[in-house]
Parts: structure tokens; sequence; C-alpha cells
């Protein structure tokens, strides 16, 4: 599975496709955004594809990271978003509480 590298001048719409798609297919999308520009567009992006997997039933997550990426012989620090959807665990105090209010 490859990075979905997002820069400043990239189409939030675009990118939002593109983890829709690979969250989809591979059920794990990883998304790198280097500057400020970038992560804004990035996280346009995560909230547009919040949307399109909602659709097909599938909530998501994102747990942000700092990563080291090389360009150019130089180290430059990305913000790296790993979009996985979301694991509802429940326990039993959730099951009850869903239980008592369904009575209601």
């Amino acid at each position: 599975m490859d990075i979905i590298k997002v820069s400043a001048t990239s189409r939030s719409s675009a990118v939002a496709g593109a983890i829709a798609g690979v969250v989809r297919e591979h059920k794990r999308a990883e998304v790198q955004a280097i500057g400020a520009g970038a992560v804004n567009q990035a996280i346009k992006a995560l909230i547009l594809a919040t949307g399109y997997l909602k659709g097909d039933g599938i909530d998501i997550v994102a747990v942000p990271e700092f990563v080291e990426v090389k360009i150019e012989e130089k180290t430059r620090t990305a913000i790296k978003l790993v979009v996985e959807p979301r694991q509802v665990i429940l326990t039993d105090s959730l099951l009850s509480s869903s239980t008592n209010h369904q009575k209601a």
C-alpha cells in the first residue's frame, strides 16, 4: 500500500477520494503531509473522506504521527495520518446500558 502524499496545492476532494478508495480496498490508509498548507489540505480531505465512507457504513478514525522523511538529501519532519475503520468494542456495561435504553 502506497502512502498518499499531500501538498499545499492538492485538491482536498481528490485526496478524500483516494483516502476513501484505499480504506475500502485495504482497510487502512496512510496520508503524509509536510508543512502547514499540506497538513491543512490533508485534514480537509480527511473530513470529506469521513462523509464519503459514512455513506458506505464505514466510520473511520485517524491517528496522527510525526515521521522523518528524506527529501533531496535533507531530513524533514512530516505529519502522517493513519486512517482505519473505527473498531467498536462492546463491554458488559455498554451492552446493559444499550439494553436499558431500548426498553424505555
